[in-house]
Parts: C-alpha cells; sequence; structure tokens
C-alpha cells in the first residue's frame, strides 16, 4: 500500500532534530564531542604504546617466548652493556651540539628573513624545505653526498684547496660520523627554529626599538637588551621541543650510519631498536627507550614553569 507524503508522521522526525540541535547549542556538550576523536587518537598512538612499552621493561620480554615481571632488572643489565653507556653519551653529545647550533643560526636566520629582501615570501618558502621533506628521503640525499666513494662535500672540499686527497671517511670513521649526524639534524631542524623565532620578532612592537635608538642604542644593544630578552619565551618553548626530538631522532641516525661505527652514533632510539627488533631482547629495547623518560619530563617541568614566569 502506497504512502503518500503528506501521510508520513513528520512531527516525530522534527523535535528530535531540534533536541540534538538543542544539546550542540550547550557548551559542555559540545566541547567533549569536538574533544573526543583526538583523545581517541592519543589514547591509541600515544598512551596504549607508552604503557606497553613501560610493562616490557618491567619484564623479561623476549620474541617467541612468555614474559614475567622482573622489576628494574632490564635497566640496571643495560647500564653494565659498554654500547647502551657509548650510546647514553653520544646522545648528549649529539643533542647539546645539535641544539646549541640550531639556536644560534636560528637566531641569525630570523633576523635576516625580518629584514625587507627582495622575494621574501618566496625565500621563508625555501627555508621550510627541509622541515617539509620526508626525513628518510632527505637522509639518503646526505648519504650520497657524504659516501666515501663519490662525495660530494670531499669533491668540493679538495677543489677548494681545504682537504687533501681523498678527504675523510665521513661515515666510517667516529668523529667524521657523529659531525655528518649532528650536521644533518642541524640542517633539517633549522628551518623550525628560525620560523618560530620569526614569528617571535614579528610580534615585537616596532615602538620599543624606535624608543631606543632615539636614546642613541646601536643595533648590538638593541638586539641584547630588547630583541633577545623579549624572545626568552619563545626560545625556551622550542628550545624544549627541539631537545624532545633531537634526543629521540632515529631516521637520521639508522639511515647514515646505523648506529657505527662501532656504536659511536648509536642513540636511545636505533638501539632500542637493534636490541627490541634485531636481537629480540624486546625487555631491555624498552629499558633503553625509557632511561631518559624521567630526565626529560623534569626538563619539559622546569622550561614550562620557566615560560609560565615570563608570561606573568
Amino acid at each position: 500500500m502506497a504512502v503518500r507524503a503528506d501521510q508520513i508522521p513528520v512531527g516525530r522526525v522534527r523535535p528530535l532534530t531540534v533536541r540534538v540541535r538543542s544539546w550542540l547549542d550547550r557548551e559542555s556538550v559540545l566541547g567533549p564531542v569536538f574533544v573526543t576523536p583526538a583523545l581517541i587518537l592519543l589514547v591509541l598512538l600515544v598512551a596504549y604504546p607508552f604503557v606497553l612499552a613501560l610493562y616490557f621493561s618491567l619484564s623479561n620480554a623476549f620474541i617467541g617466548r612468555p614474559s614475567q615481571f622482573i622489576g628494574f632488572r632490564n635497566f640496571i643489565r643495560v647500564w653494565d652493556n659498554d654500547a647502551f653507556r657509548q650510546t647514553f653519551q653520544n646522545a648528549f653529545v649529539f643533542t647539546g651540539i645539535a641544539v646549541a647550533f640550531k639556536v644560534v643560526l636560528g637566531i641569525v636566520l630570523a633576523l635576516l628573513l625580518n629584514e625587507q629582501l627582495w622575494f621574501k615570501r618566496m625565500i621563508r618558502g625555501a627555508v621550510l624545505l627541509p622541515w617539509v621533506i620526508p626525513t628518510a628521503l632527505s637522509t639518503l640525499g646526505w648519504w650520497w653526498m657524504f659516501n666515501s666513494l663519490y662525495s660530494v662535500v670531499n669533491w668540493t672540499g679538495m677543489a677548494l684547496g681545504l682537504m687533501d686527497p681523498p678527504g675523510p671517511n665521513w661515515l666510517g670513521q667516529k668523529y667524521y660520523a657523529m659531525a655528518a649526524v649532528v650536521t644533518v639534524n642541524v640542517w633539517r631542524g633549522l628551518p623550525f627554529f628560525a620560523i618560530t623565532i620569526l614569528a617571535g620578532l614579528v610580534s615585537i612592537p616596532k615602538e620599543i626599538y624606535e624608543a631606543a635608538h632615539a636614546d642613541g642604542a646601536g643595533a648590538q644593544a638593541r638586539f641584547w637588551y630588547i630583541t633577545l630578552p623579549l624572545l626568552k619565551p619563545v626560545l625556551a618553548v622550542v628550545v624544549l621541543f627541539s631537545t624532545i626530538f633531537t634526543f629521540s631522532d632515529f631516521n637520521i641516525v639508522y639511515v647514515l650510519t646505523h648506529g657505527g661505527p662501532i656504536n659511536s652514533t648509536h642513540l636511545f632510539a636505533t638501539l632500542s631498536r637493534m636490541l627490541g627488533l634485531e636481537v629480540g631482547r624486546i625487555g631491555e629495547g624498552a629499558a633503553v627507550s625509557l632511561y631518559l623518560f624521567p630526565l626529560l619530563a623534569f626538563v619539559v617541568w622546569a622550561q614550562l614553569r620557566f615560560v609560565r614566569k615570563q608570561a606573568y
């Protein structure tokens, strides 16, 4: 039996629609609706893997056998490993040098980009290229440039008279390998510093510089007493994120050196992968990856506290 359109009970649909709209008009309902998808992603992609890694680090998990709780034995065992102690030293050397270079070069590049330049927008877009290009792809290009057989770096250095033939083996010698991975990390992380610091520079009122210039302050004085103090909150945040990202770097070291030669460039992420996936000792691999978590948590707390003080 056919039902005409005017016989459909519209009265039952409209109250439901009105009721849903009234619910969504409430901030207490609309807020959780918008936050729930992000919360689900955080739980699935961050919280669950972290809890699982924490469980593995406190157990004797090994590929192919049941695991048992053993407390902090994995953390004690990995410290007795020479490769881990070398990795511990590498991580602080790598992070300290790379972040220091990124801070100094980032400020210099941001000051240059803040000037009136030809094709300023195009130059700012080009600066972002190292950050936009996939890390593994760009690192493969650097691996080709550092390769001992056909190194573009060595060829350029010898052409300029800066190196003696055949040039250093960048990826096969201890200190040269560390210099190579630091160089690539600085090249990739510099745009993040430059663009973030540039945003801080743009937000500084020009009236302050004009008043300082009228009082006779030179460019150097304006930088040290106006620019740098007003950039402290921005620098604190960018150094915080860069420190965390640099400590946990994986792609650059893995593609360039695989942690070699003789563990001289291993970081926590690469050593954790080797122990957990290649050797099969999942518990020790998880312990390596979480070893600096308390220290990084303290660094995050201290720098966020500093930022809050600067804000008020």
